[in-house]
């Protein structure tokens, strides 16, 4: 008994030395101590004015602006959706504008697929490398007009990667499909048959409600006889 009371009150000393070495840690750098906290208090509040008096106000800004860029390239009056009508300004001048607004992030699409349409795809490139996205849709599309602006300019081992990401990136059975069978396509132009084979057949498989595997069959008996099989 006398032997547990003994640990009992060795474990008490323990703690009541460490607390005492916690306290002199506090008052002998009590000044260094508050500078800190007083520094992460002030960095929060900025950061929550920032956020409140300064990226609030435009990304509103941005996003009135970016409703006519959407509208002519909807209309499909493409320079005016890049570069502006005079009285509003288009995707480029939103990208410039409006640094760190979802809608400079989202212009950066747009602006990348209207160059892509007007085949100015090293600008094309350019622009859709630099949006970010991580959505089901806009960010598979943004990767395969990478690829497709890469298939343009002859560069089928780069335009088939990025088929590949776009692929990985959401898969789903409306753009998915598209991609698989443009790297389908690819896998016949560079002689890698069974590759083709195993796309086609991922399209038949896993997106047979797709509009791609309505005919897909043809395409497998092709990849097939082309393969020798």
């Amino acid at each position: 008994m006398a032997k547990k009371t003994d640990n009992t009150e060795d474990k008490i000393h323990v703690v009541e030395e460490a607390l005492s070495k916690s306290e002199q840690f506090i008052e002998r750098h009590q000044k260094t101590l508050m500078i800190i906290i007083g520094a992460i208090i002030v960095i929060g509040l900025g950061i929550f004015a920032f956020q409140r008096l300064f990226l609030v106000p435009r990304e509103k800004e941005a996003q009135s602006q970016m409703f006519m860029a959407q509208k002519y390239f909807e209309e499909d009056s493409l320079n005016k959706a890049l570069n502006g009508d005079g009285s509003s300004v288009g995707f480029l001048g939103i990208i410039d504008d409006y640094s760190m607004t979802k809608a400079c992030n989202l212009s950066k699409y747009y602006a990348g697929i209207i160059y892509l349409k007007q085949g100015k795809f090293e600008d094309a490139i350019t622009y859709l490398k630099k949006f970010s996205g991580n959505d089901d849709m806009v960010a598979p599309m943004a990767l395969g007009g990478i690829g497709d602006a890469y298939m343009e300019l002859g560069k089928k081992d780069e335009a088939l990667d990025y088929y590949l990401k776009a692929v990985d990136r959401s898969n789903n059975d409306l753009s998915s499909p598209i991609y698989l069978m443009r790297a389908a396509w690819i896998y016949e132009d560079m002689g890698k048959y069974d590759k083709a084979i195993e796309t086609y057949e991922k399209i038949q498989k896993e997106h047979y409600k797709s509009l791609e595997a309505r005919d897909i069959e043809k395409y497998i008996e092709r990849a097939k006889l082309l393969a020798g099989k």
